[in-house]
């Protein structure tokens, strides 16, 4: 099994595997966090993760969610609502 170290803020060093740590990627860049619970104290902790850690624990078998940085607005939600009612051409809707 693969053992992934990294430091939590209260215990230190720490020691887990692919299946404790989850990374949270920003598709608009290389980069992201990731978040694990330390298997002593049991706090939750995140850390920035830059395009290396991503591809390291990416490599590893680490699970992953992509997130946007930019929501969708409600008047973008609002447009796409008109645009269903009146598009008759939904292919358009998808371009």
């Amino acid at each position: 099994m693969t053992t992934i170290k990294t430091t939590c803020v209260r215990c230190g060093d720490v020691e887990l595997g692919p299946d404790d740590i989850w990374l949270e990627l920003d598709p608009s860049k290389n980069n992201g966090s990731y978040r694990f619970f330390c298997p002593s104290c049991e706090s939750l902790q995140r850390r920035p993760a830059n395009a290396r850690i991503v591809s390291v624990l990416l490599a590893t078998g680490v699970g992953y969610d992509v997130f946007s940085s930019d929501p969708i607005t409600e008047t973008e939600i609002d447009d796409f609502v008109v645009s269903l009612n009146t598009t008759e051409d939904w292919a358009k809707l998808l371009a």
